[in-house]
């Protein structure tokens, strides 16, 4: 069994549909993948369609931005069913979305950048608009080379075409996770910001008292020590090391499916455990 429980498809900030994502990941020889799109569902059903012709597992799931102040904190809800108090809440996490691209357009746009929301609109496929489908947009104009500059010059946290939008508290997250019986897993932790072992040990310990299931150790950008490192320690919070790509697609070059950089590997336990801890 061959598994990545975190990607991306063109709903949200990546550039295959979901349809030539499921194709891409059967090529790639995956049995199982988890479609977690920014704050939408919207994908899944046709990446359902396009899984199981492929012979492949789909696990539905979603990927929320959280209220944290120290730096980025991502949440990956796994196993989600089409109706429940997350589900729900999913629109007002999209309008607030939708809202925010609209205020970073108009920011763009005095900054001198030539970009309007219908080009985003158009880049996203129809999808969730994200910064990925900026930073694409202004690459092709020739305005940068290439999207990670985009996002190192203009579109970053800090950065001066960067805005903020709401977002769920951590914990409200994670029990509205819970409720509707889906899998709350922490994105790449080394976004987090915290700068020492008992900064990451006192958030780790309050996270799992909320209910959190695993941290996601085994990620893409990972080179296999720190896999194993990340392991160890989650195992010792009494949590499940869970893993995926975080495949963008183009938009993130180099990052391949199931294997991220090359040293990713999911151990097939993994998805076993997450599932027994819905």
């Amino acid at each position: 069994m061959a598994v990545d429980l975190h990607t991306h498809s063109r709903v949200s900030d990546g550039s295959d549909s979901p349809t030539e994502l499921m194709a891409n990941a059967a090529a790639a020889g995956l049995t199982a993948v988890a479609l977690t799109d920014h704050d939408t569902l919207d994908g899944l059903d046709e990446a359902q369609v396009a899984a199981d012709r492929h012979g492949i597992r789909l696990i539905r799931g979603v990927e929320l931005s959280l209220e944290w102040s120290r730096g980025g904190m991502h949440l990956v809800v796994l196993f989600l069913g089409p109706d429940g108090p997350l589900q729900a809440r999913l629109a007002d996490l999209q309008a607030a979305r939708e809202n925010r691209n609209s205020r970073m357009v108009d920011l763009l746009q005095s900054l001198d950048y030539e970009i309007t929301i219908d080009e985003l609109i158009a880049e996203a496929g129809g999808g969730v608009v994200g910064r990925p489908h900026m930073a694409a947009i202004l690459v092709r104009k020739g305005y940068f080379l290439d999207p990670p500059a985009v996002f190192d010059d203009l579109l970053a946290t800090g950065r001066p075409g960067y805005l903020g939008r709401d977002r769920l508290e951590p914990t409200e997250a994670i029990q509205l996770a819970r409720a509707s019986k889906g899998v709350p897993v922490l994105a790449h932790p080394h976004t987090l910001g915290l700068d020492t072992a008992d900064e990451y040990a006192e958030a780790m310990t309050r996270l799992a008292a909320a209910g959190l299931s695993g941290i996601e150790c085994h990620y893409g950008d990972y080179p296999l020590s720190q896999q194993q490192e990340l392991a160890n320690t989650t195992r010792r919070f009494g949590l499940i090391p869970s893993g995926g790509s975080d495949y963008h697609g183009t938009y993130k070059a180099g990052l391949e499916l199931g294997t991220g950089r090359g040293e990713l590997h999911v151990p097939d336990e993994v998805l076993e455990e997450l599932e027994a801890d819905q």
